[in-house]
């Protein structure tokens, strides 16, 4: 027993070493070997045969983009990567592990979308098309970093994704609940926000927050009553107006790509200063690649640059149409990107409810939806 226990472990050992050398054999082929990340597939001309190529899922990769150009295009601070993955949950989207098995016919497991799912697909580099390992792209005998497929988006697209998806220390947070008016409805007493409790209501006394201690009586009113007076004051103002779509755009990226340029050219330099190019064959290949890397840097930098930001589309849609068609969650989006303030007061105060929001110019109103 004991020499068949021997046996297995070293044909185990045996295996695992064969499997590490076809990893690395494949990465300095430029050959996928681990499963696409989300928003790719990988291509067999036969069920059983081997990877032929890596493409754009058209469903995963319409998902996602949606995702970063709500993230991007968001100036309130309340579209984020947890609520994103809330939403793709709530729609019932599958998770990357279901798409997988989607795409492989096999039966979903119902898995839910996390924050941390959405933030690592929108911020790796294997958006750009690269191939990866431990998290960063495999760099080719070319000194640049291997290409296996279409890119989902842009280096500017990826840069702004990092730099609004990082940490923000600024106090506010985006509301978890689904109801209409959750962290925009305040009391009218001590302006702390209402909390839902099968009603609007001010529990902040009760919680012991000493700025709400005089708050009596604490105002309430019922979900429909305070959701009904404030679509009805939404549309009233703004639901004639035209739903302009806010989209990135990404500029024309010759900065990034400068950047990019610059990057590699300096990893080669650091790689020579090392010593791994003294052979006189070697030496001539990094002479030759440096001065093209430095020609494409000065044709770049000759270039015309639009920087990016955001463009308004119109969408041909009114704000009442946009309305209608969303969710709660989408109109309190809605709500925000309006500056809407609810106020609720207690019972025989004058007025109950106060609503305030943006002011428009009454000459050709365009709107943000």
């Amino acid at each position: 027993m004991a020499d068949k226990g021997v046996g297995i472990a070293m044909e185990l050992r045996a295996i695992q070493k064969r499997n590490r050398d076809e990893a690395v054999r494949a990465r300095a082929a430029g050959e996928p070997k681990q499963r696409p990340s989300y928003g790719y597939m990988y291509v067999r001309l036969a069920p059983k045969a081997k990877i032929d190529h890596v493409a754009i899922d058209p469903v995963a990769a319409q998902v996602i983009r949606e995702v970063a150009q709500r993230i991007l295009s968001d100036e309130t601070g309340k579209i984020t990567c947890a609520t994103e993955a809330a939403r793709l949950t709530r729609e019932g989207v599958p998770c990357p592990s279901d798409r997988l098995r989607q795409l492989y016919s096999r039966p979903l497991k119902g898995g839910p979308w996390t924050a941390k799912a959405v933030k690592h697909i929108l911020c790796s580099e294997a958006a750009l098309g690269y191939l990866m390992h431990n998290g960063r792209p495999v760099i080719g005998s070319g000194g640049r970093p291997i290409h296996i497929a279409d890119p989902l988006w842009d280096r500017a697209t990826h840069d702004a994704l990092v730099k609004k998806t990082a940490p923000k220390r600024n106090g506010s947070r985006a509301p978890k609940s689904t109801q209409l008016l959750s962290g925009i409805a305040l009391c009218g007493n001590c302006g702390a926000r209402l909390r839902v409790t099968g009603r609007y209501g001010c529990i902040a006394r009760v919680r012991g927050i000493p700025a709400s201690a005089h708050c009596k009586p604490a105002p309430i009113m019922g979900l429909t009553a305070l959701d009904a007076l404030v679509s009805e004051w939404f549309l009233s103002r703004y639901g004639a107006g035209e739903v302009m779509r806010k989209v990135y755009d990404p500029g024309s990226g010759h900065a990034a790509q400068i950047a990019e340029l610059t990057a590699t050219r300096t990893r080669l330099r650091e790689d020579r200063q090392a010593g791994l190019y003294d052979d006189p064959e070697e030496a001539e290949w990094f002479r030759t690649e440096y001065r093209r890397i430095g020609e494409e840097i000065a044709t770049l930098k000759a270039l015309p640059e639009r920087k990016p930001g955001m463009r308004m589309v119109p969408t041909g849609r009114t704000i009442a149409q946009e309305w209608g068609a969303g969710d709660s969650v989408k109109r309190r989006e809605m709500l925000a990107e309006f500056e809407v303030r609810v106020v609720l007061h207690p019972t025989g105060h004058d007025p109950r409810v106060a609503i305030t929001g943006m002011e428009i110019s009454t000459d050709g109103i365009e709107l943000t939806g």
